[in-house]
């Protein structure tokens, strides 16, 4: 029997851990071909995940695409010649209003921008 070691990168902070699996298994996914069983892509950096998929045959008036929080389903509307359907829940919540989606060429390019967190710390004069 062979076990390969996995090697993770240890963080103190557990919304980082959470954050981090779930990016893995979206990147597991694309690196798979899981996405509506098409070639994906995902990227990610302070601002954005970027997630790319094959959609051939797919026209723009056929796609849904719904933002809830941290929460992104994609679909066909059900007079598309092909259907697709996927849930994907991300580990940080998307702001929808500053999100984009682009088609071309049967390619679906998703940039979601994350809700970045607000500082709420405030600093006390000494006296």
């Amino acid at each position: 029997m062979l076990f390969v070691p996995a090697l993770r990168r240890s963080t103190f902070v557990p919304s980082l851990r959470a954050f981090d699996r779930s990016l893995d298994r979206v990147f597991d996914h694309a690196a798979r071909g899981r996405f509506f069983g098409e070639a994906a892509e995902a990227t990610q950096d302070d601002k954005f995940i970027e997630l790319t998929f094959d959609m051939p045959g797919v026209a723009r008036e056929q796609l849904s695409i719904g933002i809830e929080g941290n929460v992104v389903r994609i679909e066909t509307l059900a007079e598309a010649k092909r259907q697709y359907k996927a849930v994907y829940e991300l580990a940080q919540d998307i702001d929808a209003s500053a999100s984009e989606a682009k088609l071309e060429h049967g390619v679906l390019t998703l940039k979601l921008a994350k809700v970045q967190p607000q500082d709420r710390s405030v600093k006390l004069t000494v006296n």
